[in-house]
């Protein structure tokens, strides 16, 4: 698989509402604040400052949501961090700052939603999310999350489901049980960043494409550099995660890029549809490799998975995710794939997103370690709202300290693939 400064020939390409095509960068310009990568970190960062009044210049090296944001599995789920990792943030920073980054995780989802009710955005979005389990643990897990978040006074309804009731939720026999999430959902990603930056742009974001960074100047007086142009702003922010490189030398190797891929079948025919996902509810397990799906607006199974930490491309996406779909739904053998496609996330070794700052004008938030649509979303905000003067919730992020591993993805993806592989065989065994 070839990456190109288009879209991928992804599902999501196919049925975009409107085809960017923002102007490069060339010549100089002036800011306040200059955002460099147009995914939803980026984009969620530059529409936030721009409701504040802020003069903001958006630079992507591709297109908007060219990376993941654009290809990801489109489900919707709040929370930024693994509940283990709040409570060691708990433990030590305090209570406060656990409470802080848990009440961030609360409020993610709504981010996203009332920026979809504000611009009248149309990203397919449904409401119901359904965690699935293959073994004991997963129901045990599943019946202490609900009881944890109860006790927080959580908002949204969740429910179990028995083994007996699994065929109101899924036509699988795969699965021992499930729990079902009234308040999270899926989506059309990219139909969701394009949409959120023509409102920056609304606001009047200056949104420059094809536009690759080539140097970033930090301190007082920072500019973003690019091919064909420079850009001098009082402050940047950085937002390419996955995609960043080597664009910054001062975040190389701060997060590690692993592979996710995705197969669309046809269109499926009503009755089928509704047998394969009753409920219509984006779908997940719980394993490190765990499988997603859910079905698109046009009724295709969307099917994802493969988290590949290696670093490589599988020769054939379809060949590599087909076999797992028909394993869930042997129903759809003999559908045909009509798209495949793939790229990467970021992840951070301490699996807790990195924010921070370089000499005191350049901000960055990344490593989301395939959390998704709501934590980048909420991540621009906080961002946004650093920028302006409220550092509670950044503040927090940025005590954490994060290791870099050396070497870069040469050194750090056959490390990391080793650590999944033995997370692997412990599900196995």
């Amino acid at each position: 698989m070839r990456d190109t400064t288009e879209h991928a020939n992804s599902y999501y390409a196919a049925t975009a509402n409107w085809q960017t095509d923002y102007p490069k960068l060339v010549g100089e310009h002036r800011c306040d604040v200059a955002v460099v990568g147009a995914g939803f970190t980026g984009v969620s960062a530059a529409l936030h400052l721009a409701e504040r009044g802020y003069d903001v210049a958006l630079i992507e090296a591709n297109r908007v949501g060219w990376g993941a944001s654009g290809r990801n599995g489109g489900q919707l789920i709040d929370g930024i961090v693994e509940v283990d990792k709040i409570g060691l943030i708990g433990k030590r920073f305090g209570n406060e700052a656990a409470e802080v980054v848990r009440k961030i995780g609360v409020d993610s989802r709504d981010v996203v939603l009332e920026k979809i009710k504000r611009y009248s955005i149309n990203c397919d979005l449904k409401f119901g999310f359904l965690d699935v389990a293959l073994s004991q643990g997963d129901l045990d897990y599943f019946q202490s999350e609900i009881a944890r978040k109860n006790a927080n006074q959580y908002p949204h309804k969740m429910e179990l489901v028995s083994k007996e009731d699994m065929h109101t939720v899924i036509g699988s026999d795969r699965y021992i049980g499930g729990m079902v999430h009234h308040g999270n959902g899926h989506l059309h990603p990219l139909n969701l960043c394009i949409g959120e930056a023509r409102a920056a742009e609304e606001r009047g974001t200056r949104i420059f494409e094809q536009s690759k960074v080539t140097r970033i100047v930090h301190g007082d007086k920072p500019k973003v550099v690019t091919v064909d142009g420079v850009v001098h702003a009082k402050k940047v922010v950085l937002a390419g995660n996955a995609y960043l490189g080597k664009s910054e030398p001062k975040l190389y190797g701060q997060v590690i890029p692993a592979g996710s891929y995705i197969i669309a079948t046809e269109p499926l025919d009503a009755d089928l549809a509704k047998e394969l996902l009753p409920r219509d509810m984006a779908v997940c397990d719980q394993r490190v490799g765990l499988d997603y799906f859910r079905l698109s607006a046009d009724k295709r199974m969307l099917f994802g998975g493969l988290c590949n930490y290696s670093g490589r491309h599988p020769k054939s996406i379809s060949g590599a995710i087909q076999p797992n779909m028909i394993k869930v739904f042997p129903q759809l053998k003999d559908v045909r794939i009509d798209y495949e496609w793939g790229g990467y996330i970021a992840i951070s070794i301490k699996r807790i997103p990195q924010f921070g700052r370089i000499q005191g004008n350049t901000w960055y938030a990344q490593g989301y370690s395939g959390h998704g649509v709501a934590p980048t979303h909420i991540a621009g905000q906080i961002l946004a709202d650093a920028i302006a003067g409220d550092m509670e919730r950044f503040d927090v992020f940025e005590k954490i300290r994060h290791w870099k591993l050396p070497g870069g993805k040469w050194f750090a993806n056959p490390v990391l693939a080793l650590g999944m592989l033995y997370y692997r065989l412990k599900e196995i065994f």
